[in-house]
């Protein structure tokens, strides 16, 4: 096994939506890593599940919200959570709130290119239909959650 050093200066960065920059630090066979930091308001991820890998998050800084199944739990500085092939999630920052996570797969899952995806399609350089069509290539399978939908998203709410 090789070791895999990226620097914060030279790693790969991307915004997928508005408020949101995702940094892409490592994409192996056995473990992908990014850093996501979202502005108050920002969209986060929708509602999808992963068939081979399980997911991960640490908050590094602020509140994000994840759901898990059909609970969503709000997640503060330091906490951790994982969630296993299968299982529906979502996540974005609280109401009212900035988030920094770091995020992981394990085994990697070769996503790099679906994050580049996901900046081309903000850029107007691809479509949400190549997102979808894409589900199959990056284990990346959206689904619906009536909790998600009802979660808080502003402040105010």
């Amino acid at each position: 096994m090789t070791s895999n050093l990226t620097r914060a200066t030279t790693a790969e960065s991307i915004s997928d939506g508005p408020g949101s920059i995702i940094k892409l630090l490592t994409d192996t066979p056995e473990l992908t890593c990014n850093t996501a930091v979202f502005e108050v308001g920002a969209a986060g991820a929708p509602v999808h599940f992963h068939t081979k890998a399980t997911e991960f998050f640490h908050v590094t800084e602020g509140r994000l919200d994840v759901l898990v199944g059909d609970e969503v739990h709000t997640l503060g500085k330091g906490d951790f959570l994982s969630v296993p092939p299968g299982v529906k999630h979502a996540f974005a920052p609280a109401a009212g709130h900035t988030a920094e996570v770091f995020v992981g797969f394990t085994p990697g899952m070769a996503r790099f290119d679906y994050y580049r995806l996901l900046g081309r399609v903000r850029e107007g350089e691809a479509t949400v239909q190549d997102i979808i069509d894409s589900q199959p290539v990056y284990d990346n399978h959206y689904a619906e959650s009536e909790a998600w939908a009802g979660r808080p998203r502003s402040a105010e709410a």
